[in-house]
């Protein structure tokens, strides 16, 4: 079965999860050619590797706290506050509270 991504034009909810953060899975929301934005659901204390992305992306909290790791340094994310890395920017999130992410990728996909 075939996983559904937004239409173009298609209202799209990003709402915080609240309770349902610890129920609910990470989503693409859409997927294009060049273009990517998915939900990350993190629970406290749950971390992604260390990894690049093929393109530019940003991150942007909806709700709880993490921290990233990229540029050498440490930056606490809250709701409401995004952040932008460079093309294969090596970076790493660690949820410091159940968290969700909404992260846009802007790839160059062969």
């Amino acid at each position: 079965m075939a996983i559904s991504h937004a239409a173009s034009g298609e209202l799209i909810d990003i709402t915080p999860l609240g309770e349902r953060v610890r129920d609910t899975v990470s989503s693409t929301l859409v997927r294009a050619e060049h273009f990517e934005v998915f939900r990350l659901v993190l629970p406290a204390g749950k971390s992604t590797q260390e990894h690049r992305a093929a393109g530019l992306i940003t991150i942007q909290c909806l709700e709880g706290i993490v921290e990233l790791d990229a540029h050498g340094q440490a930056q606490t994310l809250t709701p409401g506050t995004l952040v932008y890395l460079a093309d294969a920017e090596p970076h790493a999130v660690t949820a410091l509270e159940d968290a969700s992410l909404l992260i846009t990728m802007l790839l160059h996909r062969a």
